[in-house]
Order: C-alpha cells, then sequence, then structure tokens
C-alpha cells in the first residue's frame, strides 16, 4: 500500500501542478492558527457552532496543544485531494492515554462529527479507521478488520490489531495519511498498519479533534502525490 510522491500541491478545491518533486506545505505554521477554524458543542446533545479556538487550541514553541474542551475539532479552511498528510503527536507525560483522531475529507456541514474519514489517535488504537458515518461514507477494506462488535460497520482495525506501534505517553510519534484518488493509507511511527481502497469521498478539508483529554501536535505538513 505504499504510495510514491510526485508532482502535485494539494490546494484549495483540488490539486495545481507544479513543477518538481512536491515539497511538504506546512498546515500548521508553529506560530497561530492561520488558515485553521474551530467548531464545538458544549454539551454531549447540544448544538455544534462556531467556538473561539484559542479557547481550545494554543501554540506554545512551535507545538499545537488542545486542552481536549469543548469537544469538538480544529479543521482547515482549505480542501486538499491527492496528498500525503504528515504530523507527530504526543499525549502528554503523566496522563495514563488519551483520545483524538485526525479527520480527512471533511464534508461541509460542520457537527461532531462531520462526514469524513478518522484516523484514529486514541492511545492504544492508533491507526484504526472510522467512517464518519458509514451511511455517507464507503470504503472497500479486508472483511477480517472489521469490528464485528460494531453493529455500524463504522470501525476498521489496524493490522495487526494489538500489534505493538505506539511509543509511551509523552514521547512524540509519527502519522502518516496517504490520500490518492479513492485509496487512504495509515502509517504509524513508519509502519504501515491501516488502509482501504474505493472511497466515494476524495477530497475535503482536513481536521485535528478535540475529545475530552490533552493532546499535542507539532509538524503538521501536507504534499501533493499522484
Amino acid at each position: 500500500m505504499r504510495a510514491s510522491v510526485s508532482v502535485a500541491l494539494a490546494a484549495v478545491l483540488g490539486v495545481i501542478e507544479v513543477g518538481g518533486p512536491a515539497a511538504p506545505v506546512p498546515l500548521f505554521n508553529g506560530t497561530d492558527l492561520a488558515g485553521w477554524k474551530a467548531f464545538g458543542r458544549a454539551t454531549k446533545d447540544g448544538p455544534t457552532t462556531p467556538v473561539d479556538a484559542k479557547e481550545t487550541w494554543t501554540v506554545t514553541a512551535g507545538v499545537l496543544r488542545c486542552t481536549g474542551r469543548p469537544t469538538g475539532y480544529l479543521v482547515t479552511e482549505k480542501e486538499y485531494a491527492d496528498y500525503e498528510l504528515a504530523l507527530k503527536w504526543r499525549y502528554p507525560a503523566g496522563l495514563k492515554g488519551g483520545n483524538s483522531g485526525v479527520l480527512v475529507h471533511v464534508q461541509k456541514g460542520d457537527t461532531v462529527w462531520p462526514v469524513s474519514v478518522e484516523a484514529q489517535l486514541r492511545a492504544g488504537r492508533a491507526g484504526d479507521l472510522w467512517l464518519q458515518t458509514a451511511a455517507e461514507v464507503k470504503l472497500t477494506v479486508d472483511p477480517a478488520r472489521r469490528d464485528p462488535d460494531d453493529k455500524t460497520q463504522r470501525h476498521i482495525w489496524r493490522a495487526p490489531k494489538d500489534g505493538d506501534v505506539e511509543r509511551p505517553t509523552g514521547e512524540w510519534n509519527d502519522y502518516r495519511i496517504v490520500c490518492r484518488g479513492g485509496s487512504i493509507e495509515v502509517a504509524v511511527n513508519g509502519r504501515v498498519v491501516n488502509g482501504g481502497t474505493d472511497c466515494n469521498l476524495k477530497s475535503g478539508r482536513i481536521a485535528l479533534q478535540s475529545e475530552g483529554t490533552e493532546i499535542e501536535f507539532k509538524d503538521v505538513t501536507v504534499r501533493g502525490v499522484k
């Protein structure tokens, strides 16, 4: 499932062709939240609304820190297609674990959660996939990796399901997500652990989840592939 990097640069509403090899383009500039918008909901059953990003997301020394509250997400203003997304994440030292995720192909209609494909970052389950929602998102995967306890057929296990691919709490992990046409590939710390083909979503925004616990991100970049 490994992908080769080529000559396209992801941009708003698609891909702009550029000459020469594509170089990584920062999505997070390490200084502020330019290019991103925040959404959240104050209560479990409450409406999702735009929120002041600085109440949840702060930037210090090139690190993007999320408090986990309120439940919601930080999403790019632009849409992307045919790209490799790379980032680093960690849960602060002292936490037993945490929950978050990276959403790709985020569609319009901002709500918790928007129509998208989630690459899971829940501690111990990084690399799992969730279809948000199965009624609107289709992805062809190995049937053996579908969670038999999930009647909605939204949850797709990483492989190996119980493999030790994450680093200890407090240490940085590497995430790489390649979206090319209808295919999606997910790698954790350099190891390909999940993916699928024939996704009916092929472009959209990119989002980082706020889901109840602190988490930090850095080195968030995108580069075009074809």
